[in-house]
């Protein structure tokens, strides 16, 4: 029987043709187009795979975009039983608009061990690598949260920096990080990939802050964990809230009060996280478009061993399974 460690590779397939079907329309205007296709192409991909799958979790049902339906079977049915949690393309207003730090991205673990917190609302979201694990708390100030991993990091504040989404929920906490004279990078879309360059070495990156949606803190948090850093998710209570917000998520099983880390949202020692770049960003180059097909560049990293490996793919489109009928 295939191991999940041998899957590697596939995931990689997998989230290589959600880029390249999702690039296809990069600054058209027609975000359901991207996702249309990105998720035809992936799909067709996954159910390649020997694997006994099913998709848990899926960005995109709530704004009726297209997407992989919860709980649908995935994969040949034989080999190991898995479920996935994924965004074909996380940034598709950004890919839409032809704009920077679009991926297709996927999380992969043994059957029981995604934790997907409900898509309603928005969670606050702190990701940063393993120096400050267990030094920062939801209930700390944001200000103590940035002077103690810059403390860890061994940075001056002025030499520390800080990626949050672009957004109008965010205006306060961005007053406050100017204040204190961090460096800041404003994306339009793409937190997973946010949180992911905080855990590598020499990116510029140092840490990741505000509030984003559930699928994409499980996707971050199984990459976070593979990369030896720490992301901690907490419900975000907005002042545009509707009033029974807390009642639905509660009665959904979350404690709206907690604080959830990357090993209760990835839970165990065996997982898998994949992307690939549609558009050129912090952590990937988007896909080039050749005369022949396309050149896509890749991130997959895993448990238990920690493993990073990073894949420039040269694709072939002439007589290719899936890609033959781009033209």
């Amino acid at each position: 029987m295939t191991s999940l460690r041998s899957l590697s590779p596939s995931m990689t397939r997998i989230t290589i043709a959600g880029a390249v079907g999702g690039a296809l329309h990069i600054g058209k205007g027609d975000p359901d187009k991207i996702d249309q296709t990105a998720l035809e192409f992936s799909r067709a991909v996954l159910n390649q795979t020997e694997v006994d799958g099913e998709v848990i979790c899926c960005e995109g049902p709530k704004d009726n975009a297209p997407a992989f339906s919860y709980n649908e079977k995935v994969g040949t049915g034989h080999g190991p039983k898995v479920e996935f949690v994924i965004d074909q393309v996380d940034g598709t207003t950004a890919t839409a608009k032809g704009k920077k730090d679009a991926i297709s991205a996927l999380a992969c673990a043994p059957a029981g061990c995604l934790k997907v917190l409900p898509d309603d609302g928005y969670y606050f979201k702190i990701a940063t690598n393993g120096q400050s694990k267990g030094k920062i708390s939801t209930d700390m100030s944001i200000e103590d949260i940035v002077k103690t991993v810059a403390k860890h990091k061994n940075l001056l504040l002025g030499n520390f920096t800080v990626i949050m989404l672009e957004r109008e929920r965010h205006q306060e906490l961005l007053d406050r990080l100017r204040k204190m004279g961090v460096r800041i990078i404003l994306i339009a879309d793409g937190d997973i990939a946010g949180a992911i360059v905080t855990c590598l070495p020499d990116s510029g990156v140092d840490l990741l802050l505000g509030a984003g949606a559930g699928a994409e803190a499980t996707i971050a948090a199984t990459a976070v964990k593979c990369l030896g850093g720490t992301m901690l998710v907490k419900v975000w209570k907005d002042k545009k809230d509707d009033a029974n917000r807390m009642r639905r998520l509660k009665a959904e099983g979350v404690d709206t009060e907690k604080t959830y880390t990357e090993d209760e949202l990835a839970k165990g020692n065996e997982m898998i996280f994949a992307a690939s770049g549609v558009t050129k960003g912090e952590m990937l180059d988007g896909v080039r478009f050749t005369s022949t097909g396309a050149i896509v560049n890749s991130f997959c990293t895993r448990l238990p061993s920690g493993t990073v490996e990073r894949v420039e793919t040269i694709l072939k489109f002439k007589g290719h399974p899936i890609y033959s009928q781009i033209t």
